[in-house]
């Protein structure tokens, strides 16, 4: 069983071809090539996760329409995040489950549980332990950052993705501007630590961290900055 994730499908819905550059010449080409790409990947006992916005404009209103559409999702559960766009007839679908914001255990064995939400987020559960935030909502307009990633079809050739690619991508992305004003320090001291463990196993002795305890102050951020990468030079490439 594998989770799969994806957002801002907006099925359906012809001025979102316009909108995001979709290339498409209507909506019900793009329609027919978003399905075929969630059951191309989206295996029979697998959970299919969408986080955010699965139909909008007038055909969303059609609830025999919008049935027939639901019915065609793969997987053996279908799993909505509620989006701006997601009105009360596809909220009424029968998903396995519907929320706004849900926390997931995938990946790594003892991996933290990642938050899924429509909306991009600065901190969340656990976030300074590792876990991940997966998005939809702004379409092509944004990837995200190092920890919080847009998983919208506009950014991954209109196909679902897996943890495994998001966490890949998120190696190539930017830390929040406002990280450390949400969480002083933890990227840094988990770094830290991260390091530590690493000399340990490899036989270097690395001195401590300076400043144990980071305050808000850019001061203690700093050399404990400086220091990490004085380590990083000292223990290579790994």
């Amino acid at each position: 069983m594998a989770h799969w994730y994806t957002a801002d499908l907006h099925f359906g819905h012809e001025n979102i071809i316009r909108l995001c550059n979709r290339p498409f010449r209507d909506a019900d080409q793009m329609d027919a090539i978003l399905m075929d790409n969630l059951k191309s990947c989206v295996g029979r006992g697998d959970h299919l996760w969408i986080v955010g916005d699965f139909a909008f404009g007038r055909r969303s209103k059609d609830t025999v329409w919008l049935r027939e559409l639901f019915d065609q999702l793969p997987g053996a559960r279908k799993h909505l995040l509620i989006g701006n766009h997601d009105n009360v007839h596809t909220q009424a679908l029968p998903w396995d489950s519907l929320s706004h914001l849900v926390e997931l255990k995938d990946g790594p064995k003892n991996s933290r549980a990642n938050t899924l939400c429509h909306y991009p987020m600065v901190t969340w559960n656990h976030s300074r332990r590792g876990a991940l935030q997966l998005f939809g909502h702004v379409h092509d307009n944004w990837a995200g950052t190092r920890n919080s990633i847009n998983v919208g079809v506009d950014l991954w050739d209109f196909m679902p993705v897996r943890i495994e690619e998001v966490r890949e991508r998120a190696k190539e992305l930017p830390v929040n501007l406002h990280w450390h004003d949400a969480e002083p320090g933890a990227d840094l001291v988990s770094a830290a630590k991260m390091l530590q463990t690493l000399a340990k196993r490899l036989g270097l002795e690395l001195p401590p961290p300076h400043g144990a305890v980071v305050s808000g102050s850019k001061g203690p951020r700093l050399r404990l900055g400086l220091q990490i990468r004085e380590w990083r030079s000292q223990v290579g490439p790994t």
